[in-house]
């Protein structure tokens, strides 16, 4: 079944209504060797809310800070209409130790920044962007607490980190009665599945909506790489610099490279690109609220929004899961299979022990 970007989900357990794709604001900017200059980045963004887009991603880190200016100047006109979320804990200063983490002083400074350069008063969803183990949770969750009771933000949300400690941080905000997390951003897609073991699930199970990033792989399951590139090192221009990114984080691989070649056969049956069927597989997951889309020309967005048209075929979305299966490891394995239905029906004599 079609879907439009007004076509509006809840996310996790709030009442906030999000389009079922978000609008990423990470190549607004320039700064990084790649991106969208500013006109462009305003023709994206008009594009998205014309469309019936209201969930916008950014951070305060984006392109050093280009990408909330942008925003800030961008939603001038329709703050109200528009779901803005931002992130905190990985801006730092030269020689100030504070001045990143997810502890409070970190928190309420970065805030403080993203509201100027967004120029808004308030924030409709911050992220604790990357979890450092460094900070104890209720001093994190008494903080974003704080700032929901101020009125700076509306929603607080977790990125980037282990599925127990999310799921061990929302159980004290439940218990003492602070704003709940509502949001879990993390990184799925065809070729990176990981989330199934616990996140995704856990997310699920505690009232988290799983808004994830890199549905597309880094490209790869748009068609742009091929095995050639296994051996690509070099840097420098935008292809280039995102193509060692790629090789990095593990993306440019054998493995990856079969998945995208069923993605582009799929793509060849239904006469579609292949980022749409990419995309469209995350977005239709069950599990998944609105996938972030990464565009840095008005074609690359529309192209995406396409995704919202694509039906699968039973047969089609069953090739695509094949491929891209990956093992869920213990103790999952063990639940869902003949030992755990066993016990369930009986099956097993089990000795009672005083």
């Amino acid at each position: 079944m079609s879907l439009t970007l007004d076509t509006y989900r809840l996310l996790g357990r709030s009442g906030l209504r999000v389009s079922p794709l978000a609008l990423g604001a990470a190549t607004f900017g320039t700064e990084w060797g790649w991106g969208a200059e500013q006109d462009e980045a305003r023709r994206l963004f008009d594009l998205y809310v014309e469309r019936g887009g209201n969930f916008i991603d950014t951070a305060s880190t984006y392109t050093d800070g280009s990408s909330e200016r942008m925003l800030g100047e961008f939603t001038r006109d329709n703050r109200e209409g528009l779901v803005l979320a931002t992130k905190y804990t990985t801006q730092r200063r030269p020689g100030d130790p504070n001045s990143g983490g997810p502890h409070r002083k970190s928190l309420f400074a970065s805030v403080e920044s993203s509201l100027r350069r967004l120029n808004t008063d308030y924030l409709d969803l911050l992220y604790l962007h990357v979890w450092d183990s460094t900070t104890p949770v209720e001093e994190i969750l008494r903080g974003m607490d704080d700032l929901v009771r101020q009125g700076k933000v509306l929603y607080v949300a977790i990125s980037n980190a282990p599925a127990w400690q999310a799921a061990r941080m929302q159980a004290i905000a439940d218990l003492r009665g602070w704003s709940p997390l509502v949001a879990l951003q993390i990184e799925y897609s065809l070729i990176n599945r990981t989330g199934e073991r616990d996140l995704i699930p856990m997310a699920r199970e505690m009232g988290l909506g799983v808004v994830p990033y890199s549905p597309l792989g880094g490209g790869v399951l748009t068609g742009k790489y091929s095995r050639d590139d296994l051996t690509a090192t070099t840097a420098g221009s935008d292809g280039s610099t995102r193509k060692s990114l790629n090789l990095t984080l593990g993306n440019i691989s054998e493995r990856n490279f079969a998945i995208a070649e069923v993605v582009k056969e799929i793509a060849t049956e239904l006469g579609r690109p292949p980022a749409q069927v990419g995309l469209a597989w995350t977005l239709q997951n069950p599990g998944v609220t609105a996938p972030i889309i990464g565009a840095r020309t008005v074609g690359q967005l529309q192209g995406n929004l396409g995704a919202l048209e694509v039906d699968f075929t039973a047969s089609q979305a069953a090739r695509l899961d094949e491929a891209s299966a990956i093992e869920l490891g213990s103790p999952h394995d063990l639940i869902a299979g003949g030992f755990a239905r066993a016990q369930t029906r009986g099956d097993l004599k089990i000795e009672a022990r005083r």
